[in-house]
């Protein structure tokens, strides 16, 4: 629908529900609703209606649900709202509200979900919102609220979410709060909140998300939030916090993100969080920490985003267990007081796109890589003597010292030669004995109820494949590796035939543990059951005592995130390319959303898990954690996915909906459009300074802008994606709605070009 709504729509006296949500209406909400004193709902959001809200809507005395978000509606709400004491939900997030909230919001008491965020309003909170003991979710975020919400909050003991951040709220944290005992998430970053944080906190054990970033809080960090067990994100930055970081973070094994950055932290890293498994993001810098780097870091396998230790005092060698932290792509230890070299081990952190360790002690040469030999000088100077590959560093060593070191190095080959020879005479005895039993082992996969070899699409033998890939990984060495998940690591296997394939080793347990072999059989459950060009192939699998591993088909060009990474192989990924592989991430999605006898949820959409074939198909790949919706399932589940790209109502409520692969695709889209990963971006997408931004200094500048033909298609899919993202899972487009529009030709005749295209444009364009 594209008209406005006509004012005869009032003469429905007996409608007890209206729902016009999800067009293109536009005009003004006609005064005549107010007559429909029956109604019950009323959903006008995804729309373009314009204007105030009529004050006869107070007439509504059976209002239980009003739903106007996401629209162009603007001034102050009208007194008469204090009317309607029914009210269960209320949302009008994403506006131009301006004004004071209504004093009355919760006069009734009956009010559950307020959300207001994305407007400009004003003012205290309403007191009456202190004894509206119903409030479950509260979305108050990026307005210009003031006052004390030490006063304002009341006790709450059915609350789950919590966002008041970006106001300019201020007070200080009171400790009834350690009372909201449902509670998930509470973020009130960006304000102005003094004193400490309360103990009391540390009681919320339900809560996954605690975010008091850029305030003034002060004081220590209360021992008690390591109690928090499901907590994955603790952010804390940009405050005036003191003491030591508390050694019991470590007891918060579900942690993802750590962000302590920015405070007058002081004393050592403490060794435990070398235990928090599963951390994604670790940031401490911009504090007065000493004392070196503890060895249980190098334990933080799955850190991705960063490793933030830059801007204290942190002193010794760089310990060389960082170099198993494969996954990272960020890593600051600028402005300390480190010695000693850079560990060669660092060669192998090959999701590397940012090194900086100026301004500090360090010597000796750079590890000699492909990354180190592109890297800035900036991220090396000050130094006391570093060497090396890094153009602008001094050579390490001159000619007469090479060959001096040539010919120690030629008697130390020959000794080496000798005991090499020994030592291969006693494997190749050892080798002779392990293959009687490999011998015993095959490679099953079951495939429509029969079992067969694993290799059945290729031909081969499950026993001799299975030898193959172990002689092709020589038993699975680093070397071979091309990749490393949640799960498991990705070897290349390149067969005596010449095919080559890849091969993902799940983690085995040094102990007995059951837990890898969920994920391990998910995959394999999901992939027997689809058959697509845009999802990788599943060409067998083994489970045995010694080795649980999938073999795929190989990928030539790797993973989107490594493209993305690497600025040579994404100034060959132009703008026409990267819309196909939207296009096949999306074919994919929609497919195994709505296709399939039950619908398939991914779960972890990311641009580390879309591969690329050497003419740049992309496939979804890992699906270690996906999910298939089971008509008479709740489809509740603990969190799972990479920090980033998860649905943010994960957060408050763990259910697992194909919306939530539709969130992860948004952010996969914004990162291929942009070039690198998105958050920023998103978080402040709703603000008046994004919305004012031009489109093309948005795009990847690697890449030159699309051409007049390619620039309606990129214009589409940022559309797209920037609804995708919408913190509402129930505002967010389906995949298949998504890829019909992406594969529907259409220009936009009333957008403004791309020079001088802004955000706030494509809120006007066609939905």
């Amino acid at each position: 629908l594209s008209s406005s709504i006509p004012p005869q729509i009032g003469n429905l006296i007996d409608v007890f529900n209206l729902d016009l949500s999800s067009n293109m209406l536009t005009g003004s909400i006609p005064f005549s609703l107010g007559n429909m004193s029956k109604l019950n709902i009323l959903h006008l959001y995804e729309n373009k209606l314009s204007g105030p809200i009529p004050p006869s809507l107070g007439n509504l005395r059976n209002l239980t649900d009003l739903r106007l978000f996401i629209n162009r509606l603007s001034g102050s709400l009208p007194p008469e709202m204090n009317n309607i004491i029914g009210l269960t939900s209320l949302q009008l997030s994403n506006n131009n509200f301006s004004g004071y909230l209504p004093a009355d919001i919760c006069k009734g008491g009956a009010l559950s979900y307020l959300t207001v965020s994305n407007n400009r309003f004003e003012g205290p909170i309403p007191m009456t919102l202190k004894n509206c003991t119903g409030l479950s979710r509260l979305y108050l975020h990026h307005n210009q609220l003031t006052g004390d919400i030490s006063h304002n909050l009341g006790v709450y003991p059915h609350l789950w979410y919590v966002d008041l951040s970006f106001n300019s709220l201020s007070g200080t944290l009171s400790p009834d709060w350690g009372s909201w005992h449902n509670l998930t998430c509470l973020k009130i970053s960006n304000n102005n909140i003094t004193g400490v944080i309360r103990p009391e906190l540390g009681h919320l054990s339900n809560l996954q998300k605690l975010d008091l970033s850029s305030n003034y809080l002060q004081g220590e960090i209360p021992k008690s939030l390591g109690n928090l067990a499901h907590l994955y994100n603790l952010s804390l930055s940009n405050n005036r916090l003191v003491g030591e970081v508390p050694m019991e973070l470590g007891r918060m094994s579900n942690l993802q993100l750590l962000d302590l950055s920015r405070n007058g932290l002081t004393g050592r890293i403490p060794y435990q969080i070398g235990t928090c498994m599963k951390l994604q993001l670790l940031k401490l810098n911009n504090n007065n920490l000493s004392g070196s780097i503890p060895l249980e870091i190098g334990n933080l396998v799955h850190l991705q985003e960063a490793l933030d230790l830059g801007h204290n005092s942190l002193t010794g060698e760089i310990p060389s267990q960082l170099g198993k932290l494969s996954m990272l792509q960020y890593l600051n230890l600028s402005q300390n007081a480190f010695t000693g070299g850079l560990p060669s081990s660092l060669k192998d952190m090959v999701s590397l796109s940012v090194i900086d360790v100026s301004h500090n002690e360090l010597e000796g040469p750079v590890p000699d890589s492909p990354f180190f030999r592109k890297a800035p000088l900036d991220w090396f100077l000050h130094n006391k003597g570093l060497c090396g590959v890094v153009k602008g560093l001094p050579p390490c060593v001159s000619s007469a010292t090479r060959r001096n070191d040539e010919s120690k190095h030629h008697k130390v080959v020959v000794i080496l030669a000798s005991m090499v020879f020994i030592l291969l005479s006693l494997m190749i005895v050892g080798a002779a004995l392990q293959f009687r039993k490999r011998k015993k082992q095959s490679l099953p996969v079951q495939d429509n109820g029969n079992r067969e070899g694993a290799f059945c699409i290729l031909s081969f033998d499950g026993r001799y494949a299975y030898k193959d890939i172990i002689e092709a990984t020589e038993d699975f060495k680093d070397k071979y590796c091309i990749g490393t998940g949640a799960c498991g690591s990705v070897y290349r296997a390149e067969l005596t035939s010449g095919k080559v394939l890849a091969v993902k080793k799940i983690h085995l347990q040094e102990i007995e543990d059951t837990s890898n072999e969920i994920p391990f059989q998910n995959e394999i459950q999901t992939l027997t059951r689809i058959r697509h060009r845009n999802i990788v192939k599943l060409y067998g699998f083994c489970s045995s005592t010694r080795h649980k591993f999938l073999v795929y088909e190989y990928m030539e060009r790797g993973s989107l995130g490594s493209i993305l990474r690497s600025e040579a192989a994404a100034a060959e990924l132009d703008w026409v390319k990267r819309v196909d592989v939207v296009k096949d991430v999306a074919r994919a999605l929609s497919y195994m959303h709505h296709d399939c006898d039950q619908p398939i949820v991914h779960r972890d959409i990311t641009s580390n898990n879309i591969l690329l074939d050497s003419e740049f198909k992309a496939c979804v790949s890992d699906f270690g954690i996906a999910r298939l919706l089971q008509p008479d399932s709740s489809n509740w589940s603990m969190i799972a996915g990479t920090h980033g790209y998860l649905a943010p109502e994960l957060a408050y409520r763990m259910r697992v909906t194909t919306q939530c692969d539709v969130y992860s695709f948004g952010v996969v889209t914004l990162e291929l459009l942009i070039g690198t990963y998105p958050g920023e971006f998103i978080s402040v997408l709703p603000s008046s300074a994004a919305q004012s931004s031009s489109v093309k200094t948005i795009l990847d500048q690697r890449v030159p802008l699309p051409t007049a033909e390619a620039a309606d298609e990129v214009v589409a899919v940022l559309r797209l994606a920037i609804r995708c993202v919408d913190d509402n899972p129930e505002t967010r487009p389906t995949m298949k709605h998504i890829f019909y529009k992406l594969t529907t030709p259409k220009t936009h005749p009333n957008l403004p070009s791309l020079d001088s295209l802004k955000l706030s444009d494509l809120r006007n364009g066609e939905r």
